[in-house]
């Protein structure tokens, strides 16, 4: 991004299912492909994933029309099972997301730094609208 003192946004969910399923739908690349869009006109046909500090992934994302895509992707910064993931994507910028176990149900928080291309307010309402297809695709599967 250029800049030390990125903002930071948050999005969130509480997702009605156990943290075991709620890590395995958010990590391997069968589940992360049926819900990875923000909204019905795209999707993402592809996606890899090496779970690991060190390890890199990547979701295709693209306009169901085929108009456009790009890769989505980083490295792994951290990752503890059924806890805390964090990576740097491509660009330098950060994301973290946790999970919090309550019972039958996992609060998801996802905290990444914002781009300087787009308003804040229009990012944060991307992101959301991904975890909010996280949690129906979650919740219904």
């Amino acid at each position: 991004m250029g800049t030390n003192n990125p903002t930071r946004v948050t999005v969130q969910a509480v997702i009605q299912a156990p943290v075991e399923k709620v890590w395995k739908y958010w990590t391997e690349p069968e589940h992360i492909t049926k819900w990875n869009q923000a909204s019905d006109d795209w999707h993402s046909p592809r996606a890899e994933n090496d779970l690991r500090v060190g390890g890199k992934f990547v979701t295709r994302m693209e306009a169901k029309d085929g108009s456009m895509g790009f890769d989505f992707g980083g490295i792994y910064d951290v990752v503890k099972l059924h806890e805390e993931i964090s990576y740097t994507m491509g660009d330098g910028r950060k994301v973290n997301i946790t999970f919090i176990a309550q019972g039958n149900e996992t609060k998801v928080v996802e905290t990444f730094d914002a781009e300087g291309t787009h308003p804040v307010e229009y990012q944060q309402a991307g992101w959301q609208a991904i975890m909010d297809n996280f949690k129906n695709y979650t919740e219904t599967h």
